[in-house]
């Protein structure tokens, strides 16, 4: 990102990552940066942050299983009052209605869900694309997007 940016002007860039941490983190200041430009609101920014490092995370650690010979493609498109964010890993996939809700109590100890619940509570929407290896996040501000 080279800083010319407005808040009014669209974004677009994809990414092939491997999984290696300065790759990941690039790809991630080159998105926040893009959203920091177009002025949306710090907080949205955190959530948007957070749901980001989750999606990438799991895509790397439970899709690819850590295997460094594969990668992680991510999209993402700013337009005003809208952020598209997908993530697609190379492993088999996962249905995500067998992944126990960590809300309900007698889930509370298992270590898995919490970052579908972070991703499904900052995002506007989170749609998992069968066979379960490519997550699709939008983020709106409404009364903004056209």
């Amino acid at each position: 990102m080279n800083g010319s940016f407005t808040s009014k002007e669209p974004f677009a860039q994809r990414f092939v990552l491997t999984n290696a941490r300065e790759d990941i983190e690039q790809a991630q200041r080159t998105i926040l940066g893009a959203i920091e430009a177009r002025a949306f609101d710090p907080s949205c920014c955190f959530g948007i942050r957070l749901a980001l490092e989750e999606g990438l995370s799991n895509a790397f650690k439970h899709g690819n299983q850590g295997d460094p010979s594969k990668t992680v493609k991510l999209n993402c498109r700013i337009v005003p009052g809208k952020i598209h964010i997908e993530i697609e890993d190379e492993g088999q996939g996962f249905n995500p209605d067998a992944v126990p809700d960590p809300t309900e109590s007698e889930n509370v100890e298992i270590p898995a869900g919490r970052g579908l619940v972070l991703m499904k509570s900052f995002m506007t929407a989170v749609v998992i694309h069968p066979p379960g290896n490519r997550i699709e996040m939008i983020f709106e501000i409404p009364g903004q997007v056209k």
